[in-house]
């Protein structure tokens, strides 16, 4: 009875985002309110549920969420991605240039949220192929994989970040099992994949792209923006701080407590995800911003900017920590952990296929992530599979089969003036092969660690 309801439920959300079009903020808080009162849960206390899932989603998400989406906009309106991208490709030449695109777009795309990421890098992939006489799609596919994986797999992204939450995973492991699965899943779904794409859809790749469709560009001197090594190191700070107090740890042989020692210490606080992401956020400020001889309300106008574009991406990840809380306080988290008690299934395939249902249902991969975690999480603590794996596996399947309901699709068809059996063609298997390897690979470190 308890699943009927709550599929009952993304029913009606369907309805509400889709067919009614209404906000899909409104939209998680309406049903979860609904699946909380057919789950029998007091009136008294739904409110209070959901409250407490849009705080206890956001508090853990707002400062990894808000600090990296102003750094990745200090590192975008001072050419930093520009210099990145650019560099790269004049570094590895013609016949590498895929591998170059790839390179670039990974590390852009840890820095950048993916829709800015793509409207950044499309105009300067679209000059490149049209310098070199290459089809603008043999770059947008490279492209398009590694900013994909990044945001499904990696930290600070918004799913990977708000469902470490929920699993309860260290998130520099996270980001350290994300970087092994991460980069050869781009490279299957980017390069290699590019080559069977011109084989199924020839004519795609004769097409000359929509550049219009991105709106008026900033044009960036390669002169005047920041170098190479600096933009570089700037995107990837936060990766780097957290990476290394996890490595720290993991070295020396046990989790750090109040009782370790102050360096301990020092070495964890700078690596928990809140306070690496601020550090590299004062770090930007000074590389992207003052070094440059920036003022102070010129980058901060920049900061205002990035918190007004994901102010309604962050009520959407609280509505979806609302939907997760009356699932888990409603009782439906423990009844599918009861379920698959005694199933071999493992965990890890659980969460995967529940957030490919969703993406595929709902569109969002966010959404799908984290409902899916509220179902998953009670049944990995019962079986005590690797939490930082279950994040992986989890954001995998939210990506899965991105079709007509999800904004990315719509995107990747009008910038590269695509047709929708192309674009299925192109877009929805990369989406797809990426959140299949993401699996395997989850699965297969779960066999070795």
């Amino acid at each position: 009875m308890e699943l009927l309801i709550v599929g009952l439920g993304i029913l009606i959300l369907l309805f509400l985002i889709m067919k009614v079009k209404l906000n899909t903020f409104v939209s998680l808080v309406i049903v979860s309110i609904l699946v909380a009162v057919g789950l029998g849960m007091p009136l008294t206390q739904i409110i209070t549920t959901v409250e407490n899932g849009i705080g206890s989603q956001l508090g853990h998400l707002a400062l990894v969420f808000g600090f990296g989406a102003i750094l990745g906009k200090l590192v975008s309106d001072a050419g930093g991605a520009y210099r990145i991208s650019t560099t790269l490709i004049n570094k590895f030449g013609r016949k590498k240039i895929q591998i170059a695109v790839l390179i670039a777009s990974f590390i852009i795309g840890i820095a950048l949220f993916f829709e800015v990421g793509l409207v950044l890098l499309i105009p300067i992939i679209f000059t490149i192929a049209s310098e070199l006489g290459i089809s603008i799609l043999y770059l947008g596919i490279p492209m398009a994989a590694a900013l994909s994986v990044t945001h499904g797999f990696l930290p600070p992204h918004p799913a990977p970040t708000a469902i470490s939450g929920i699993y309860n995973a260290n998130i520099g492991m996270v980001l350290l099992y994300g970087f092994v699965i991460a980069i050869p899943t781009s490279i299957i779904a980017g390069p290699l994949y590019t080559k069977v794409a011109q084989k199924l859809v020839p004519d795609a790749f004769n097409r000359t792209g929509n550049i219009a469709a991105l709106g008026k560009q900033k044009k960036f001197v390669l002169e005047e923006t920041p170098g190479f090594g600096i933009s570089t190191l700037t995107s990837l700070f936060p990766v780097i701080l957290m990476a290394l107090a996890t490595c720290y740890e993991l070295l020396s042989g046990g989790k750090i407590t109040e009782k370790s020692s102050m360096f301990d210490q020092v070495i964890a606080f700078i690596g928990t995800p809140g306070m690496a992401m601020l550090l590299s956020l004062l770090f930007a400020i000074y590389t992207m911003g003052i070094r440059r001889k920036q003022t102070m309300p010129e980058i901060m106008k920049s900061a205002e900017e990035a918190i007004k574009q994901i102010a309604m991406m962050l009520l959407i990840i609280g509505g979806g920590g609302a939907f997760k809380q009356v699932l888990i306080d409603g009782g439906v988290g423990d009844y599918v952990a009861q379920l698959f008690v005694h199933s071999t299934l493992s965990p890890l395939i659980l969460g995967w296929v529940i957030a490919a249902v969703l993406r595929i249902c709902l569109g969002s991969a966010t959404v799908a992530a984290l409902t899916a975690a509220g179902l998953a999480a009670p049944l990995m603590a019962a079986t005590g599979t690797n939490p930082a794996l279950m994040v992986i596996a989890t954001g995998a399947g939210s990506l899965i089969a991105s079709h007509v309901n999800d904004a990315g699709f719509w995107m990747f068809k009008e910038y590269f003036n695509l047709s929708i059996k192309e674009t299925f063609a192109t877009w929805t298997v990369l989406e797809s092969i990426i959140s299949i390897v993401g699996l395997i690979g989850a699965l297969t470190l779960n066999l070795i660690v």
